[in-house]
């Protein structure tokens, strides 16, 4: 099986093309709020969430997947979305760009689909749930669809990628038949939510509704809640995912408040606490995991990596004040250290590669 798999050093491109949707991303992220940040095009100002979720997290969790499956053909899923990630980037025609994310999205749901016929099980079935959700916001915004009807889409698929891979963790400590029921019915009223939303307002309802319970059903049966109790990176992990949680059942508090997730006045602020307080805290908490196993290199844990998870925390929190109590210039604060955090978290990572330098096992 692992004859047919993409060697190590060729998989590290397909990463620098997610990592270029990020940063750019996060530019594009702060010239909209008025930072003075050089950017190739001023056209690239609507373009912060398809990079973002596209671009970047859709082409590591691409990688990821790929590895897993140790397929060589799983890789042309990251290498499509990376080179959508580059033509918005370089302002090629937004269709041609458009074009390759959603083909790339298209090769995750073949990925999802061959794991499914291998292993037929909840985590597996929400796995390639989230593939098609991601796919069919990459569809509709080909079709030409506004990005505020394609969002609850690109959220569904982190959301729901993040939920299957922690599910998956729980065979450490199973939860019940009766739990696994519960969490299948809130994803499928999660599913609701997103299908509704793009027809009726009430689906932003519905899709706040269950990701709050999707937050509260993590929070209670993660195996986070054991691994919090060790040491070293298990602690750290489960302080990340934890925390992630927490900020998403802000972000679901706030568009129940507000009309919905991602509308109203708590717009930003519900964007924000699932796209940045809780992917993100999931992405700092599993990179010294997920890294190791795509590049072969160690990262091996470290306590400072504390530090950009903390900031990511206190900074969010700043621009979430902000929102709620109409600072702008709070809130254009708080993004800036989000920014600097995500620059921070890279930089740690960094270094731990350069302590770890032995090829991971």
């Amino acid at each position: 099986m692992r004859g047919r798999d993409l060697p190590a050093p060729a998989r590290l491109p397909l990463l620098v093309l997610g990592f270029l949707s990020l940063i750019l991303g996060v530019i594009i992220g702060l010239v909209r709020l008025g930072w003075t940040l050089p950017l190739p095009s001023t056209e690239l100002l609507g373009l912060h969430g398809p990079l973002m979720v596209s671009g970047f997290f859709g082409t590591v969790i691409g990688l990821e997947r790929a590895v897993a499956l140790a397929s060589r053909w799983a890789y042309s899923g990251p290498a499509l979305t990376g080179a959508g990630g580059v033509a918005l980037i370089v302002g090629a025609p937004t269709t041609v760009a458009a074009s390759l994310l959603a083909a790339g999205s298209l090769v995750l749901v073949a990925v999802s689909w061959v794991v499914v016929q291998r292993q037929l099980a909840l985590f597996t079935l929400t796995l390639g749930m989230g593939a098609v959700v991601w796919s069919v916001g990459n569809l509709i915004w080909l079709a030409g669809a506004p990005l505020a009807d394609v969002l609850p889409w690109w959220a569904g698929f982190l959301v729901l990628t993040i939920a299957g891979e922690r599910l998956e963790l729980s065979r450490f400590r199973p939860a019940s038949t009766s739990a696994k029921f519960v969490f299948a019915v809130v994803a499928l009223l999660l599913l609701a939510g997103i299908g509704i939303s793009s027809f009726n307002g009430a689906g932003r309802m519905v899709l706040a509704a269950s990701v709050l319970l999707l937050a509260l059903w993590l929070g209670r049966y993660d195996v986070a809640l054991y691994t919090v109790r060790g040491s070293g990176l298990p602690r750290f992990t489960a302080v990340c995912l934890l925390s992630g949680y927490a900020w998403l059942a802000v972000g679901a508090l706030v568009g129940l408040s507000s009309g919905g997730l991602f509308f109203g006045y708590g717009y930003d602020t519900t964007l924000h606490s699932v796209f940045l307080g809780f992917v993100f805290a999931m992405v700092f908490g599993h990179a010294p995991i997920i890294f190791p196993a795509v590049t072969r290199f160690n990262i091996p844990y470290h306590p400072v990596f504390y530090l950009h998870l903390v900031l990511l925390h206190a900074t969010l929190a700043l621009r979430v004040a902000g929102d709620l109590g109409g600072w702008m210039e709070l809130r254009r604060i708080g993004a800036l250290g989000n920014a600097l955090v995500l620059l921070l978290f890279i930089a740690n990572t960094v270094a731990a590669v350069v302590r770890g330098r032995r090829p991971a096992s």
